[in-house]
């Protein structure tokens, strides 16, 4: 009987593994954290610095512009239009009155503030008088409800808009846009990271001891994780003076009644809304006033109705049927904008609207925006702006340092950093793949400059990938003992 033998069979084949779709989202906003920063980074970086510039002026302009601001105390003081009469002599007929600026407290200059030739939009003349002698202590441009110094606004300039106007503007917008994208990615990375982290501490500080890429890292993510919030806030509330997204802000506010409620000048009645970025603008020229102490007049009936602070701003009516306005602009903690409109030919009150009634939406508005400009708390706002602000440029520097420290060390010395991986997208569930779309459209509708950069980053990740050679990988190298019989 002959043994049959049974030679072995080929082995199945083992079925290829499927796709690891897991950690897709991090990967995703890894890229987005890596290629933003690389990309949209020098913008962030010149907006954070110009805006700790910014931040620190207000503290520098007493002594800067001393002379101007500034006058000898004296035991009386001249009327108004004494004052306005004496800043009219040095204008003459080279502008027309805008604005009175009464001295808010002894020491201090009155304002009287004038059309120009050659003036920028927002900006005045401003003729500063010497409230007890009324002589002219200075002749400056200067810039919105503010009243910023030519120091301050060059300052503001370069950190709107790079001095670029409407087109430079487009840098601050996608400064402050992507600022905040950036952070909420560093954030849910930061999230990411210190759940497997075994020492969390040292993802809330500097890691003692570290080097290299490390260092920089824990220095990265841990002073990210400080300033998350006044991050978000700079972006949020910088958002509001863009060029595209400010206006979809503005139409959101309105459509749900947000707006900030205005004084109607109209003598037959009426109202209106204001927008609180006021603070960037200015009145129109006024009429010629030819009784100049009516401005002492209508003062005082204000000082009788809602007007009881010192920083306020006497407007002559822009026609026959307009009334004045005084207006409080003490925009420093506690908020005192209460204004009135009053007939110049009765004296008698036409309007009035004051802060405690304004919806709550429109106060958050105002804080937000006066906080951002550093004027809300003084002096200790203007420090943790410059903090805030110097850390985010810190940041910047970090994630570059980091780019470099990443670089292949062989070949080529002169070759950038290793990117975050790429093709987080093609990954993706079709769940998660629809969110990206629906976060993408609605913020490509509300914040569109944020929106069209977004697209133009996807597109070049994905052409990245695609033009990135595929690695295939080597054959299985064959059996010691031969091919089997």
């Amino acid at each position: 009987m002959t043994a049959t033998i049974e030679r072995p069979g080929p082995e199945p084949v083992a079925p290829a593994p499927r796709q690891r779709r897991k950690g897709w989202l991090a990967q995703l906003l890894l890229r987005l954290h890596f290629m933003a920063g690389i990309l949209v980074g020098p913008f962030i970086l010149v907006a954070a610095l110009s805006g700790a510039a910014y931040a620190v002026t207000p503290a520098l302009e007493p002594l800067v512009y001393a002379h101007e601001l500034r006058a000898p105390i004296t035991s009386s003081t001249a009327p108004l239009a004494e004052q306005i009469a004496v800043a009219e002599e040095v204008v003459g007929d080279e502008g027309e009155l805008v604005a009175v600026r009464p001295a808010p407290n002894p020491g201090d200059t009155t304002r009287v503030m004038f059309t120009g030739e050659g003036l920028g939009e927002s900006y005045t003349r401003a003729i500063f008088v010497d409230p007890g002698t009324a002589e002219v202590r200075g002749d400056l441009p200067v810039y919105g409800t503010s009243g910023a110094m030519p120091l301050r606004s060059a300052v503001d300039q370069i950190h709107r808009s790079l001095g670029l106007g409407d087109f430079g503007r487009l840098y601050s917008e996608l400064a402050a846009s992507w600022l905040g994208v950036v952070a909420l990615a560093g954030i849910a990375l930061w999230v990411v990271r210190i759940r497997k982290a075994r020492r969390k501490k040292e993802m809330l500080r500097p890691e003692p001891g570290a080097k290299g890429y490390r260092r920089t890292f824990s220095w990265h993510a841990s002073t990210g994780v400080w300033l998350l919030l006044g991050a978000l806030f700079l972006s949020a509330t910088g958002i509001t003076w863009s060029q595209f997204g400010g206006e979809n802000v503005t139409g959101l506010r309105a459509a749900l009644s947000w707006q900030t409620p205005s004084v109607s000048t109209t003598l037959t009645g009426g109202g209106g809304a204001a927008d609180e970025h006021a603070g960037h603008g200015m009145a129109q020229a006024a009429a010629g006033v030819d009784d100049l102490g009516a401005f002492d007049e209508v003062l005082a009936v204000a000082q009788t109705v809602n007007v009881n602070t010192g920083l306020v701003e006497i407007k002559p009516p822009a026609d026959a049927d307009s009334a004045w306005t005084v207006t409080e602009i003490q925009r420093s903690f506690p908020t005192e904008v209460d204004a009135v409109a009053i007939d110049g030919a009765t004296l008698q009150v036409v309007d009035r609207v004051d802060f405690a009634d304004y919806p709550f939406m429109a106060k958050l508005a105002r804080w937000g925006i006066d906080t951002h400009m550093g004027s809300m708390f003084g002096l200790p706002n203007q420090i943790l702006l410059v903090v805030t602000a110097l850390g985010i440029a810190a940041m910047v520097v970090f994630g570059y340092v980091m780019w470099w420290q990443r670089r292949p060390t062989t070949g080529r010395r002169m070759r950038m950093g290793r990117p975050a991986p790429e093709g987080a997208l093609a990954k993706a569930p079709w769940w998660g793949l629809a969110a990206v779309i629906a976060v993408g459209a609605v913020i490509g509708w509300f914040l569109p400059l944020l929106g069209w950069t977004l697209v133009a980053f996807i597109v070049l990740d994905a052409v990245l990938t695609a033009a990135r050679p595929v690695r295939t990988a080597p054959p299985a190298p064959a059996s010691a003992d031969g091919p089997s019989r």
